[in-house]
């Protein structure tokens, strides 16, 4: 038995693989599917197989040594700090796991404060004010809290101020040094201002954040005063270089604001703190945080700031917008890919919304998995075990290039409509993530943007968990203000139409689409399957009739069902001939629209004649089929 010479490659003996030859391969298998013609040329193949995104760049099929960027990443904790903020990545004690606690009561927010701290929370997280804890209650909520080991940040809007003072009256009660009190103020007037709308004179509170960063840095060296939080953005439904972009332009406005205030520039970097969204779209989350600390440290190096002052203290939270009502369940793995694209993306804190959030007060077996969540990643994933786990990856250095351009782009943008509060009060600002916005929902509409549970998949029995309300945050709205960027979330349209049908079950039956299963089994499954799925995503539910093509029975059981409106599924053969009959019954037993799952081909003539009102298909508009499903109904 021979045994391979020392360093010789396994792979001598087959020819170099290139990327010209690979395309020729996808080419011919994209003209055997019909997806390309003659005429596309092996360049066009590739070009077929790019998935766009809503910031710009296409995510390709392949990336190569080529794609990487010419002008290098750096080295983790040096500048431009691509690679993190930190030499030793997250380190032996990993990234900060902290939890938010929004109340409302505060002895039971104190409970699950020591709860969460006992069990692997790092630092807390504490909404105040109108929809949240009581100011005046803090001190109730950190009773049993060591402030010196567990740094507090607080996100309190107009009332961070009083908050601020509370927090420093407790630790001046406990006789705590201002040396070992750490965390945040959350103080962040611009991105109040972006929500509730912005007053003629900009954004109050401007003043207030800078007297709270001086006086940081006399008294409290471990405290931030500012946060950038550019949640509200993303919440808006902001793409990731239009989020970027936005928090690089405040937080340039809040160096302008804390430097004219007297405080130096490295003073001002440190007192800075960046919050952004991630998203079960893992491998743009990590770009995006990784293309977060690049543009942060060119901005800190144009301004002129010693390179070890430019790196971003970020604190990455898993996306509000993402998570769903229906199928609550299914945001258990949206959060752990979100807190994986956190991680490997190098973010300094993490915050995972419990999976209950969206139904109200979470839980204690809720906020178990949101901290249990981090904890599997760090220790059994290892995730901590390994500097910037993504780097080298040709994709996401290839991908946070062309984000952080993106986002330059539109920093850029808003600097020439004369900084952020100008671009948010002149409309520039909410006018672009309209656009975006209207775009993810169209793709969410068309299904291109699935979402597990709600628009693929879903469970029309379902009983989702019950929790306390949550009291609706009020935020005080200047008078005459222009308006504030919208809260959506991605299952807005699909859990308005699960809403109204659950309204209309509640007072009778459920409303149903009868599924007419033409022929056997077999050449009927597959469409039906698709249909019922496409349905019962608008609350429907879907009896079907059985193999068979005899019209008076499938009629008879249509009748049979209680339902208003019918759909035919089977193969195309099958169609060309039974359809019309089957449709013609239908229609005189009552059907008041009747669908056909599948494309109308050369079919729409006769099929209309025959009272076929319409087609579902891969791509159409499942909204708007739904909506007419359900007023054909009787659906209010």
């Amino acid at each position: 038995m021979s045994v391979p010479t020392a360093g010789m490659s396994l792979a001598a003996d087959f020819p170099e693989a290139t990327r010209a030859e690979w395309q020729k391969l996808v080419l011919q298998v994209l003209r055997k599917s019909g997806a390309a013609t003659e005429a596309t040329t092996p360049d066009g193949a590739e070009d077929l197989l790019a998935t766009p995104t809503y910031s710009g760049p296409r995510l390709r099929p392949l990336y190569t040594a080529d794609d990487a960027p010419v002008d290098g990443v750096g080295l983790p904790g040096l500048a431009p700090f691509v690679r993190g903020g930190r030499a030793q990545g997250a380190g032996s004690d990993g990234w900060d796991v902290r939890a938010l606690h929004a109340g409302p009561d505060p002895k039971a927010a104190a409970q699950a404060v020591l709860g969460d701290l006992e069990n692997g929370v790092t630092s807390l997280w504490l909404r105040l004010g109108p929809g949240g804890l009581p100011v005046d209650a803090l001190g109730t909520v950190l009773a049993e809290v060591f402030l010196d080991l567990a740094p507090v940040v607080l996100d309190a809007g107009a009332l961070t101020v009083p908050a601020a003072e509370e927090l420093f009256r407790l630790a001046a009660a406990r006789e705590l040094p201002g040396s070992r009190l750490a965390g945040s103020l959350g103080a962040d007037p611009i991105g109040l201002a972006a929500r509730a709308g912005l007053a003629a004179d900009g954004p109050a509170g401007l003043g207030d954040a800078t007297a709270l960063a001086a006086r940081c840095v006399r008294e409290f060296p471990g405290l931030r005063a500012v946060v950038v939080d550019a949640q509200p953005y993303h919440r808006a439904g902001a793409s990731d270089a239009q989020e970027l972009g936005a928090s690089l332009a405040t937080g340039v406005a809040y160096l302008r604001a804390l430097t004219d205030a007297g405080l130096g520039l490295a003073e001002a970097l440190g007192q800075l703190e960046f919050r952004y969204a991630v998203t079960a779209d893992q491998f743009t989350s990590i770009a995006k945080l990784r293309a977060a600390r690049r543009l942060w440290a060119r901005v800190a190096e144009v301004c002129g700031a010693e390179p070890d002052a430019r790196a971003q203290r970020q604190h990455a939270v898993t996306s509000s917008a993402m998570m769903t009502r229906r199928d609550p369940w299914v945001n258990m793995l949206r959060t752990t890919l979100a807190c994986f694209g956190a991680g490997v993306g190098g973010a300094d804190a993490v915050t995972v919304l419990p999976f209950d959030s969206r139904l109200g007060r979470p839980d204690d077996f809720s906020r178990r998995i949101a901290r249990n969540t981090q904890t599997l990643l760090q220790e059994e994933s290892s995730l901590i075990r390994v500097i910037d786990p993504a780097g080298g990856s040709w994709f996401v250095e290839s991908l946070t290039a062309e984000l952080a351009e993106a986002a330059w782009a539109t920093f850029t943008e808003i600097e020439q409509a004369g900084g952020i509060v100008a671009a948010l009060r002149g409309g520039i600002v909410a006018s672009r993530i309209e656009t975006t916005r209207q775009d993810r929902f169209d793709a969410i509409a068309h299904r291109r943007d699935p979402i597990t549970g709600v628009s693929e998949f879903p469970n029309v029995a379902e009983k989702l968990p019950e929790r306390p309300a949550v009291p609706v945050e009020e935020l005080d709205v200047p008078a005459g203000a222009a308006p504030g960027l919208p809260e959506i979330h991605y299952d807005a349209d699909f859990e308005a139409l699960r809403a109204r049908a659950d309204a209309h079950a509640a007072t009778g039956a459920r409303p149903a689409v009868f599924l007419a299963t033409l022929g056997s089994a077999s050449a009927s499954t597959a469409r039906a399957t698709f249909a019922a799925n496409l349905f019962q995503a608008g609350g429907c539910e879907t009896p079907t009739s059985g193999p068979g093509t005899d019209p008076a029975a499938i009629a008879a059981a249509f009748t049979a069902s209680g339902a208003a409106v019918a759909c035919l599924c089977s193969a195309d053969k099958v169609y060309a001939e039974h359809a019309a009959g089957v449709a013609r019954a239908l229609r005189e037993a009552g059907a008041r629209q009747v669908w056909l799952a599948g494309q109308a081909g050369e079919r729409a003539g006769s099929d209309a004649e025959a009272g076929i009102g319409g087609y579902v298909f891969t791509g159409c508009n499942a909204v708007a089929v739904l909506q007419a499903t359900l007023a054909e109904a009787g659906v209010a």
